[in-house]
């Protein structure tokens, strides 16, 4: 079972907590152990045991739970904002290309990605413009796109839509998309 849930926590590489829901006890119940792999990005591994897992004489019965904790919850970008407003004279206009990052505040995947999206932005400044587009904010662009789940990166080239990746994906395939638009 896999669960998106957000924390405001610092990445560590491996830490026990006392869950939330149950008061401190002596026994390992309500404990979670969280792992984070180095290209996880942020991304942290919980695991959840019960106690009649850990106390067991018999064989061994796992009882234990995966949820994927986001660390990017309070992420702060130095991307434009376009709007439904501004969308024609900033990207369909565009002297070269632009990449557009669909995103929403509630949006986890997108929290998981704009670290991302702003080192590409950081790394391609003056080759490529970026912006980024609230969905909530401006329906009417994504709609007319047919952005139908976010995070959604669009790339145009001349006002005309050439590429669209959807999720929450790692760097190389952003940039593969980016690079092919380059001369």
């Amino acid at each position: 079972m896999v669960a998106f849930t957000c924390t405001s926590q610092p990445p560590v590489s491996l830490r026990t907590e006392m869950s939330l829901s149950s008061p401190p006890r002596a026994s390992l119940s309500g404990r979670r152990m969280f792992a984070v792999s180095p290209e996880s990005g942020g991304l942290r591994t919980c695991l959840s045991l019960s106690l009649a897992s850990l106390t067991s004489k018999g064989p061994r019965v796992s009882r234990q739970r995966r949820s994927v904790v986001c660390e990017a919850q309070n992420t702060t970008t130095d991307i434009p904002i376009v709007t439904d407003s501004t969308w024609e004279s900033l990207v369909l206009k565009a002297d070269g290309p632009v990449l557009v990052d669909f995103w929403a505040p509630w949006c986890g995947p997108c929290k998981m990605i704009d670290p991302i999206v702003n080192q590409l932005a950081r790394e391609y400044a003056g080759k490529f413009k970026f912006y980024k587009l609230n969905t909530d904010d401006s329906p009417s662009t994504p709609s007319q796109y047919g952005v139908r789940s976010i995070p959604t990166i669009m790339i145009f080239v001349g006002g005309e839509k050439k590429d669209t990746i959807i999720g929450a994906v790692p760097i190389q395939t952003l940039k593969a998309s980016i690079d092919k638009f380059l001369q």
